[in-house]
């Protein structure tokens, strides 16, 4: 994907420039990084600033919280950061202290897709280095780029897989006991599930699984045919009904025929 990315408002930038500066004069920093919406040239007067500040592992474990707190006492004494907030109605900074470590987090049944696709992407492949002292962040693409090993992705999509599938046989047992409310949520996650299990089996990193969904479908993974059908997922005239079950039974399609069960 072609980054294109650009800042909504003359403040936007300016606090971007100004986060460089500072991480720049501390030894610890390797690179600073615009990520998110910004960096893709999405962003609006609106829209957070997305930074990550990445440092070696050593480092974030030895002095990260002497960094968060030298960045907080930064953003809260520096007027371009006081000016960047008055701008738009969610308009501040969101900055990470990251080490560039992935590990998958511990997944839970009802608790919808883990975020380690979507961490690796939004760092790497969907990021704007501001500024580099070294090359830690080049590392970690060569690492983690175009994707991960087939082995893991194999056993990840499998997961995913495995997740969606059991979220779907709840939902015709929930709505016979009347359990709507507990049926949606179980589409919804399982719809994320099979977006996982879907950039998964394109070897593709993902943005994310609630949001962009038609710039990931098209534009990324050059679906259009599969967005049509994602749109109607969640239009359900009757609530009360078994038409949750029967779109439990559209996504397990969907997620047979786009991401199937590999050897």
């Amino acid at each position: 994907m072609q980054l294109n990315p650009a800042y909504p408002t003359i403040q936007h930038r300016r606090a971007a420039e100004a986060i460089g500066v500072f991480f720049s004069s501390l030894p610890e920093s390797e690179a600073v990084l615009l990520v998110n919406s910004c960096a893709r040239g999405k962003a609006s007067k609106d829209s957070c600033l997305d930074i990550n500040v990445l440092v070696r592992p050593e480092v974030l474990a030895a002095k990260g919280d002497d960094l968060n707190s030298a960045w907080e006492a930064f953003y809260s004494s520096e007027d371009v950061f006081k000016e960047l907030i008055v701008v738009g109605r969610f308009s501040e900074v969101h900055l990470d202290i990251v080490d560039g470590v992935f590990v998958p987090p511990p997944r839970e049944w009802t608790g919808g897709p883990d975020s380690f696709e979507v961490a690796v992407g939004n760092m790497l492949a969907y990021s704007v280095p501001l500024w580099q002292r070294s090359d830690y962040y080049e590392q970690l693409k060569a690492k983690w780029l175009p994707y991960y090993d087939e082995k893991m992705r194999k056993e990840r999509l499998a997961m995913a897989r495995h997740f969606c599938i059991n979220n779907l046989e709840h939902i015709p047992l929930y709505v016979a006991r009347g359990l709507y409310f507990q049926s949606f949520d179980r589409l919804y996650n399982a719809h994320r599930e099979f977006l996982q299990a879907l950039f998964i089996s394109r070897r593709t990193y993902p943005i994310a699984y609630d949001k962009w969904i038609r710039e990931q479908i098209e534009a990324i993974l050059g679906l259009p045919e599969l967005y049509r059908q994602l749109t109607h997922l969640f239009e359900i005239s009757h609530f009360e009904s078994d038409a949750l079950a029967r779109k439990a039974q559209e996504v397990r399609r969907l997620l047979d025929e786009y991401a199937p069960v590999e050897d």
